[in-house]
């Protein structure tokens, strides 16, 4: 999957004007590349689409106009698509109750180590996931993460933290999506 290039990003002005037309499709996108995995495991599948729309919006919210401050924008999110074969992700662990949440983030500190995909063969592939987000006492509530899957579309998202072992077979829309993404 390549990156999003500078040359794809529009002002943030523009961008505004632009943004309603936009937003059902970018929807559409997500909602295909959207598994839930459990009670609270969201992993939401990027793809240049998807970035761009986060860059496009970083940009709105924050009003950002420096040519640097764009590029930093567009290098962080173009981060997660990874390498060519990959597929990035982003991970919201979802807790409502902040009491339970903390408890829950902090007793899965080394959930990021146990995110695994599914391929056809029955092999699992090991997510790769940014270090910054995990800290000494707790992991963070997002998590992005790559998954080298060598250019082969996952069957099923899951987990294998024993405190939280979760799996989920991805439907035939959701396994075409990602296997669009690898074949783009």
């Amino acid at each position: 999957m390549h990156t999003v290039p500078r040359s794809e990003i529009v002002d943030y002005q523009t961008w505004t004007d632009q943004r309603d037309n936009r937003l059902e499709a970018v929807l559409a996108i997500k909602r295909t590349r959207r598994v839930h995995v459990g009670p609270h495991l969201t992993f939401l599948f990027e793809n240049r689409d998807t970035i761009r729309w986060q860059v496009q919006e970083m940009m709105r919210v924050e009003r950002i106009v420096r040519e640097r401050d764009i590029q930093h924008e567009l290098n962080t999110y173009n981060e997660l698509l990874g390498d060519q074969g990959d597929l990035g992700c982003t991970l919201l662990i979802e807790i409502d109750d902040p009491a339970d949440r903390d408890v829950k983030l902090t007793a899965w500190l080394d959930m990021p180590q146990h995110l695994y995909v599914e391929l056809a063969d029955g092999s699992r592939v090991s997510a790769i996931f940014d270090e910054r987000q995990v800290g000494d006492r707790r992991v963070s509530s997002v998590q992005y993460l790559r998954f080298p899957v060598q250019g082969r579309a996952p069957v099923a998202v899951g987990c294998s933290l024993p405190a939280h072992t979760q799996h989920h077979v991805l439907t035939e829309e959701q396994h075409a999506a990602l296997t669009q993404d690898l074949t783009a």
